[in-house]
Order: structure tokens, then C-alpha cells, then sequence
């Protein structure tokens, strides 16, 4: 397979887009709202093809499943972005030297960004408003999962564009195989940045990989640890929330990590994940299920497991999540240093002190108190969307929106100044 040929045309289409004003960047994305409303049959109709390939007990299903509703609030996000104020052209730094010269350090768009992301049709338009809205071409590499979905997003994208007279090659996408993802991950020259949106296993290929610039996103193992002095209902109800809302995302919560002297309440902060449907399944530790084997009625019994070493290290993405009882704060910070991704943590307390020091020693993107790790979400985060959720250091950390999406570079006016 030959890709070079897409990876010009994008290339050749982002200086294009340079050329594009706020206003008319923000007309395009309206009218791709409207359309995508306009032909949701369409979109529908395709998602079903692959739905149909899947197994609807997989709880991937969720995520690759598009609705009526969920086609709304991709178009209703998109008109979100379309109001943000643009990211570009932002003056972040300037002085004037001794010398005369005066120097603008101005934020910019990356060029081309590539994005490879799994069963997630809705990925497609994300990254597209948001690429367009910070000036950015892109090349998309879906899974093969949503293949027929990718397909009729983008070529809805392409329609758009051409009757808006604007190159739709400020938008590819390649074909759902593994030779495009190997060409992609090679494309020196053409591509200025890729993100993996995926599993572990798929952010550990492309890093160690690529021979383009990657920044890392999604893998989450998520811990919540309840406290001494956490409120049951609360912790119920927050733990319920970050469980069970939706299990296939990255968000979604692992391991509950609770305090010793709090033993006696797993029964109620768990009672929603086992008398609810669909019931989670619980991966405890001997502590944790020598209380809940006595607990659980015997219809209830399947759902209780043992834990091991591995249950605590795993995104789960599925009903079910491990419990570890710690003897204290200090080792549920352990804990968490030693299985959690750096992707989102929560601490559930009325112990300010606690709370602080665990904000302050956990080393992950978003760090939450009293509330659940499912707001780490760049619309909920008020960013309009977002084209991933980075667990690095060196550049943007957590929900990735506009301004994450520029560089920037430097302009310096000069008046004949040569340098001694």
C-alpha cells in the first residue's frame, strides 16, 4: 500500500487552511453540524452495518454505537466549538531588546495531526471540528471495527467542504488496515503530530513505533479510594457514577480503594453496581471478601471474585472493578503510585487535610475530590470537546482541547539590527 500520494494532498491542503479566517472556520463547522443532523438516517444506517459485526454484549458495543441522541450532541458540540474563540494567532509572550528588535512569541496551528483511535465513529467528527477550529489539516486511521461509520463521517465532512468550496483534504482517512497504520506512524515530512486514542496495548505500539511526534492519550487505570471520613451516600453515589455510567471509556472507575475502618460500609457503596442491572463483577482482596461473601445473597455470589495482583493494574472497560482495603492514606498513595496510568484519581472525604495531600502527591492528569473521575471529558471541562485524554508530562496533560492543539512560534521585527 501506498499512502504517499494522501500524505501530500494533506500536506499541500493545510497551507490552504491557513488561509481560512475565525469567521469562515466557524461557518464550516455549522454547516457540518446542521448536515450531520440532516442525514442521521445516513450515518445511522451505516453504524448498523457495523454494529451487526459486533456482539452487543461486547462492551465495546457502547462505544461504537451511534444514536439519534448521541448524533445531536455531536452536532450540538460541534456548534459549541464553532462559538470558542479561536486558539490561534495569541500572543503569549513579547518584549522589545535592548537592541531594538521586538519579538512576539505567537501560537500556531501543529499543521498536519494524525489521529488512530478504535471503535469510536464519534472520534471522527470530534477530531475534525476541532482540527479545523485550531487550523490543523488531519489524517484519520480508524479501526476496523467502525469502518463503514468512519466512512460515511468523513465523506458526509467531504461533501460539506466541496460545496463550501474549501479542499476536503484538509480531512483523510485511510483505510481500516494494519499496513495504513504502519505508513502513518512513518510519515516523516508530511505528518506533525499523531495521538493514539485507544488501549493500552494500541498507545504502547504507536509509541514505540512511530517516527513522527506522538503524544500519548486515553489508557486509564482509575482508582478511587474512600476515606475514614467519606460520606457514604456520596461515595455511593459517586462511585456508582464513575462505574457504571459508561464502562467502555477511559474514565471510567477500576478499583475502589477503601480504608479499613471503613470495611463495614462496602455493602451500601456498592449496593447500586450488584442490585442494578447490569451487574459489575468485583475483584476483592481477602479483607474486602471476607465482608462482601457474607453480604452478597447466593444469587448474587457469581459477581464476587478473588483478586490478584494483575486486577489492580487492569482498565477493566467492562462491568467490573477490584477493591483493595488499605490500612491508610499512605497506602492507598502507594497504590495508586504503583497501578495507577497517571490518567485520572479520586479521593472521597470530609478530611480537608487528607483531601489536599492526596491532590498534592498524586501524580496523575486530573486529580478529583468528593466528585467522580467521569468528568474528566474536554466538553465537561468546558473546552467544547476534546481530541484526547493525555497521561504525559512533556506537553499537554489531561482532556485536550483548542489551545492544546497549537505551537507556537516566534516573530521578530527588526529596524536593519545586525548582530556584534
Amino acid at each position: 500500500m501506498e499512502l504517499k500520494e494522501t500524505f501530500e494532498r494533506v500536506k499541500a491542503a493545510s497551507r490552504e487552511l491557513a488561509q481560512l479566517s475565525e469567521e469562515r472556520i466557524n461557518e464550516l463547522l455549522v454547516a457540518l453540524s446542521k448536515a450531520i443532523e440532516n442525514n442521521q438516517e445516513k450515518l445511522l444506517a451505516a453504524n448498523k452495518l457495523d454494529l451487526d459485526r459486533m456482539d452487543v454484549v461486547n462492551p465495546l458495543y457502547d462505544r461504537l454505537q451511534l444514536t439519534d441522541i448521541r448524533l445531536q450532541i455531536i452536532a450540538y458540540e460541534m456548534r459549541d466549538v464553532a462559538k470558542l474563540p479561536s486558539p490561534l494567532g495569541k500572543i503569549t509572550n513579547e518584549r522589545t531588546l535592548r537592541n531594538g528588535l521586538y519579538l512576539r512569541r505567537v501560537s500556531v496551528p501543529f499543521g498536519v495531526i494524525g489521529v488512530i483511535y478504535e471503535a469510536r465513529p464519534n472520534v471522527t467528527f470530534d477530531v475534525f471540528s476541532l482540527c479545523l477550529k485550531s487550523g490543523n489539516a488531519c489524517v484519520l486511521k480508524g479501526g476496523h471495527d467502525a469502518a463503514h461509520s468512519n466512512e460515511a463521517c468523513v465523506e458526509l465532512i467531504h461533501e460539506v467542504l466541496k460545496s463550501e468550496g474549501v479542499n476536503p483534504s484538509i480531512v483523510e482517512l485511510l483505510p481500516a488496515t494494519h499496513e495504513a497504520t504502519a505508513e502513518m506512524l512513518n510519515a516523516v515530512g508530511y505528518i506533525d503530530l499523531c495521538i493514539p486514542r485507544g488501549g493500552k496495548r494500541l498507545i504502547e505500539f504507536v509509541r514505540d513505533t512511530a517516527r513522527i511526534p506522538v503524544i500519548e492519550t486515553g489508557a486509564g487505570v482509575v482508582n478511587t479510594y474512600f476515606d475514614a471520613d467519606g460520606d457514604l451516600e456520596m461515595g455511593r453515589d459517586i462511585i456508582n457514577n464513575a462505574k457504571k455510567r459508561r464502562v467502555s471509556v477511559c474514565n471510567a472507575l477500576d478499583c475502589l480503594i477503601i480504608h479499613k475502618e471503613r470495611m463495614w460500609a462496602l455493602g451500601m457503596l456498592i449496593e447500586p453496581l450488584i442490585n442494578k442491572f447490569p451487574y459489575v463483577e468485583l475483584y476483592a482482596d481477602d479483607r474486602a471478601y471476607s465482608v462482601l461473601s457474607a453480604l452478597l445473597p447466593p444469587e448474587k455470589e457469581d459477581l464476587l471474585k478473588h483478586a490478584t495482583d494483575d486486577s489492580f493494574g487492569t482498565e477493566f472497560m467492562d462491568y467490573k472493578m477490584a477493591i483493595k482495603v488499605v490500612d491508610s492514606l499512605d497506602e492507598a498513595l502507594d497504590h495508586i503510585a504503583r497501578y495507577g496510568s497517571g490518567h485520572s484519581e479520586a479521593i472521597i472525604t470530609r478530611n480537608e487535610k487528607a483531601a489536599r495531600r492526596f491532590q498534592q502527591e498524586v501524580d496523575a492528569a486530573c486529580v478529583y475530590w468528593n466528585a467522580p473521575t467521569s468528568f474528566t471529558d474536554g466538553a465537561q471541562f468546558g473546552l467544547g470537546a476534546e481530541i484526547g485524554i493525555s497521561t504525559q508530562k512533556l506537553g499537554p496533560r489531561g482532556p485536550m482541547g483548542l489551545e492544546e492543539m497549537t505551537t507556537y512560534k516566534w516573530l521578530i521585527e527588526g529596524n536593519g539590527q545586525i548582530r556584534d
